[in-house]
């Protein structure tokens, strides 16, 4: 029997997200652990992405300064992907190449993360911006996918790479993670006992 379209969709995603648990888990609870340590030292998580990956920044953000799973006080995240006003004068005073990395040099802090996000692992702003941080003690933590695996690997302190080299296959993987991230932060946060 011939699977129907969205069957072989399905079975190749449940592949990428199978994959993506059995050779992640360390590094998704080495970055969980991180997250935690930061908030708790009253530190920020800075993101950046273009594209989808800055709507999963927006995203990410939003689920930590606002709530995940439960009301609970706010936790400090910042999408450097939202002042149009601050990316529209840099790139036009300086280069689209430099839209992330200067607001990390102008809000990051050592302690504070900062996390890159690419698909592709080959956006110049995001590598920038992590350089940037790795510059300003921040710890940084890379998303990507397979092609993105050793710059990544290179350029940040902990990378997540989706094994996969689809576009829409490594956004899927990233926002699982990130929705297992969310909620094992917050819960470490704020226990409930």
């Amino acid at each position: 029997m011939d699977m129907t379209v969205l069957e072989k969709e399905l079975a190749s995603h449940q592949a990428v997200l199978e994959n993506t648990i059995n050779g992640s888990g360390e590094i998704i609870q080495a970055i969980i652990d991180a997250m935690v340590h930061c908030f708790k030292q009253g530190n920020k998580i800075l993101l950046c992405g273009n594209g989808g990956s800055a709507a999963d920044a927006q995203h990410v953000a939003g689920e930590f300064v606002n709530r995940f799973g439960f009301d609970r006080p706010a936790l400090p995240a910042i999408a450097l992907t939202t002042d149009t006003s601050v990316l529209t004068c840099i790139a036009n005073d300086s280069s689209f190449e430099n839209v992330f990395s200067r607001q990390v040099e102008a809000l990051g802090r050592a302690g504070d993360i900062l996390v890159g996000i690419s698909t592709s692992g080959g956006s110049i702003n995001v590598l920038r911006a992590l350089e940037t941080g790795r510059t300003g003690k921040l710890l940084t933590i890379g998303f990507t996918g397979e092609n993105g695996r050793k710059i990544f690997t290179d350029t940040c302190d902990l990378s997540l790479v989706i094994p996969s080299t689809i576009t829409p296959q490594i956004q899927e993987g990233h926002l699982f993670v990130w929705h297992t991230i969310c909620g094992a932060v917050e819960k470490a946060m704020f226990p409930m006992d």
